[in-house]
């Protein structure tokens, strides 16, 4: 399983997008991908139905389905909102859950993101 994706920052906002793939050996019922930023969140926030907020730093999401030949890959794109307006944010990715099964590269799934607030996107 890997995560690839993007993060932008710009004002208060908070753009985060990753692609979720399973590259075997088994295919998954589905994955938990953990989003934790260094700055709170604001309290309220607009989440797809997939997706929960566990506190003021942290979003869950669940991708569904994943076969083990990586044809396939799940999207989510969040649109954060920020407690204030930072210079830089540092956001985590990682999988919390993927049902008990081995990741023989683990590497590829657990992403620390810099991303100061210039609007760009910084790729993970």
């Amino acid at each position: 399983m890997s995560h690839h994706g993007h993060v932008l920052l710009w004002g208060s906002g908070l753009g985060v997008r990753v692609r979720t793939e399973n590259h075997g050996p088994s295919s998954l019922a589905g994955v938990t991908v953990r989003v934790r930023t260094s700055v709170a969140l604001a309290e309220r926030q607009e989440l797809p139905q997939s997706c929960l907020q566990t506190d003021r730093w942290t979003v869950l999401c669940r991708t569904g389905t994943l076969h083990a030949d990586g044809a396939e890959e799940r999207r989510l794109a969040l649109e954060l909102r920020l407690a204030g307006r930072p210079d830089e944010v540092v956001v985590r990715v990682d999988t919390l859950w993927n049902g008990g099964a081995t990741d023989r590269n683990p590497g590829n799934d657990d992403h620390e993101v810099l991303a100061p607030a210039t609007g760009d996107e910084y790729v993970f």
